[in-house]
């Protein structure tokens, strides 16, 4: 093998060490960032439970309230009847 083949070849593992290097680098930031957008999808999704509970809790709630006018609104009815 001549000198300028073996410099040749030489610059070209060179380059594919640092194109390595470059990827492993590019790699962990990707893995650092996909760490953190896993992260906050996890805290968004507790976050959604939460408001869904919520929403659950207030609709019972409501649902509880309005038993609760109807069964107002049927006294005041037999009141009325029983005063006519």
């Amino acid at each position: 093998m001549s000198l300028d083949r073996l410099d040749a070849l030489e610059n070209r593992i060179k380059d594919l060490v640092k194109l390595v290097q470059e990827l492993k680098k590019k790699n962990a930031a990707v893995e650092e960032e996909l760490r953190v957008v896993r992260q906050r999808l996890a805290e968004k999704d507790d976050s959604n439970r939460r408001w869904e509970q919520e929403r659950v809790d207030i609709k019972s709630r409501i649902e509880k309230v309005l038993s609760d006018v109807e069964l107002l609104e049927c006294l005041e009815e037999r009141k009325e009847v029983a005063l006519d």
